[in-house]
């Protein structure tokens, strides 16, 4: 995966190379050497911390836990990157996450670098005692490089706000006396967290793809019309009819993604399908989503999995395996569970027109590739989940200035934000001959590259 950041960065580079305008100070031999800098610098990460956290089990065993906290970049201001749990976390994975964090923060105009942390485990199979005593010898072992004006961590797969909350407390007890609230986001709210944190990052992945199919079409269905880009008369294709929707993970992305399109009164949408680790379920007619969610608030994050709980619920589906919800005959696949669930041996399989990624890298490059040439259009993770560190950066100033805002409030500045973004870089995704995903990548790779320029970082 550290490849893939250096090849994610030289395409930028390659693309940007021929722009007159872009670092046009610069020219020769001079240009040449620093596009060579900054290929060298972006794909690589500044920092690399790994520990294997010692842990006493509650049976008296000791173990140890692989973790790591990759510091990408800090050009733009503080790393900042989740925390994640789970068995798959691997310093190859890690590294690939923190530079996207750092080109997604570019992206929004957020600023803060790019980091990541993780932990190997599967919190399941772990109590709460053993988690809080993980979550404390983690900020134990890296609390040298972590704080509120180094590197801010935050909730990720498999962590929420009790694991924030327990590795502030730990970072307070280590620092007497200095600034703490603002060293880890995602935090509880009576402990100084957002109101509107939990569900920003799936409010956002559904509103990019709302501003895309309502809010830019009505401003912009003429030039639309006329364009010549196969993926301009995809997306009015799609404006004008019911769409189907299906959601897969029902975690804390996918369930808030599912919600919001039930609610929408924007779109003539329906979510038919959603999946967890365990099933999928179906429904043409669509699927009731607050009894769903309300179902899986009361057994542990899981979906119903038998015709009988279905039964209870009162509701009507269909129960398939759990992969089935990535090749149903649907107009929009949101990707909102693990990374590479579409790959070069099942992308054919996939029918959707519109893929959003409300996780991470759920689209290997190959599939990604595939796709696009088919005319699927792709919301990428990085344009499309960026609510969660956007509503961070606001926990971030709020804990600055111990002045609070509303919910309302939160949810209104993130939409702002990402609406001036996909105002910035839709009409050149419409007008050029490179995916929105490339787009997103030159965009944030050139603003990375200026200031690394005027900053006297290339040299």
């Amino acid at each position: 995966m550290a490849n893939q950041t250096g090849t994610i960065v030289q395409q930028s580079l390659n693309a940007l190379l021929g722009d007159s305008s872009f670092l046009s100070d610069l020219q020769g031999k001079h240009r040449d050497q620093a596009f060579l800098s900054l290929a060298a610098i972006l794909s690589t990460p500044n920092k690399v911390n790994k520990a294997f956290l010692r842990i006493t089990m509650d049976d008296g065993d000791v173990v140890r836990i692989p973790a790591y906290r990759i510091q990408h970049n800090d050009t733009l201001g503080p790393y900042k990157g989740g925390i994640r749990f789970h068995e798959s976390v691997n310093e190859e994975e890690v590294t690939n996450l923190a530079a996207l964090m750092t080109l997604k923060n570019a992206l929004h105009d957020v600023p803060f670098g790019g980091g990541k942390g993780g932990v190997g485990i599967n919190p399941r199979h772990y109590s709460a005692k053993e988690l809080y005593i993980i979550c404390k010898k983690y900020v134990q072992y890296f609390t040298d490089i972590l704080g509120p004006e180094k590197d801010i961590p935050a909730p990720d797969m498999g962590t929420g706000e009790r694991e924030m909350d327990w590795m502030m407390a730990e970072y307070k007890n280590i620092h007497p006396g200095k600034p703490y609230l603002g060293s880890f986001t995602g935090k509880s709210v009576i402990n100084g967290g957002s109101l509107g944190r939990r569900e920003a990052t799936g409010k956002g992945v559904y509103f990019t793809f709302r501003y895309m199919l309502h809010d830019f079409i009505k401003v912009h269905r003429g030039y639309l019309t006329n364009s010549s880009n196969p993926f301009a008369a995809n997306v009015l294709a799609q404006a004008e009819k019911p769409l189907s929707i299906a959601v897969q993970g029902f975690g804390n992305v996918g369930s808030i993604v599912a919600l919001e399109a039930h609610k929408c009164t924007y779109l003539n949408n329906k979510v038919v399908a959603v999946s967890d680790r365990n099933v999928t379920l179906y429904n043409a007619d669509g699927l009731s989503i607050p009894a769903l969610i309300d179902y899986a608030n009361r057994h542990q994050g899981d979906l119903p999995k038998t015709k009988e709980e279905l039964a209870e619920l009162e509701l009507k589906a269909d129960i398939f395996e759990r992969e089935e919800v990535l090749y149903l005959d649907v107009d929009v696949l949101v990707l909102a569970a693990l990374e590479e669930q579409v790959r070069e041996d099942n992308v054919d399989k996939v029918k959707a027109k519109i893929i959003v990624e409300g996780a991470n890298a759920p689209i290997t490059g190959e599939a990604d590739q595939k796709l696009s040439d088919n005319g699927v259009i792709i919301i990428p993770d990085i344009l499309a989940n960026a609510g969660g560190v956007i509503v961070s950066y606001f926990e971030w100033l709020q804990g600055r200035e111990t002045q609070y805002l509303t919910e309302e409030q939160v949810h209104r500045m993130l939409f702002e934000k990402m609406q001036s973004t996909l105002g910035s870089i839709l009409p050149s995704f419409f007008s050029a001959t490179f995916t929105l995903r490339q787009n997103c990548y030159n965009h944030s790779v050139m603003k990375l590259s200026t200031v690394l320029y005027r900053q006297g970082k290339l040299y």
